[in-house]
């Protein structure tokens, strides 16, 4: 394969696009993030950056984050969310990236 255009198109298809241009991730963030603003927190920054998916908190005290858009806004976003607002305590985040569905118009908190 030569260089250029091509080899770049078969490197995206081999990692099923995931490495540039629109994505989803799945995020779980453990630690002291429930009931200190933490979901406002992200739909204020996912909204902000033009990413589109929701929020919620779990049962077992984590919060729920799946995002969409561009690969490098969510990256900008996981970054936010490492850090929190002022009164969480982050204290790990796991990550896992997907292919986009496209199922979402906007950021929102669910209930």
């Amino acid at each position: 394969m030569t260089k250029g255009a091509n080899a770049e198109e078969h490197n995206s298809e081999i990692m099923g696009g995931l490495l540039l241009g629109e994505a989803r991730a799945y995020i779980r963030v453990y630690g002291r993030v429930q009931g200190v603003g933490y979901r406002f927190f992200t739909e204020r920054h996912a909204r902000k950056l033009g990413l589109k998916g929701y929020v919620r908190n779990m049962s077992d005290g984590s919060v729920e984050v799946v995002v969409e858009g561009d690969r490098v806004k969510i990256e900008e976003l996981i970054e936010k969310l490492r850090k929190g607002p002022l009164l969480a305590k982050v204290e790990r985040i796991d990550v896992r990236w997907e292919k986009p569905k496209g199922e979402f118009f906007t950021f929102t908190i669910l209930f």
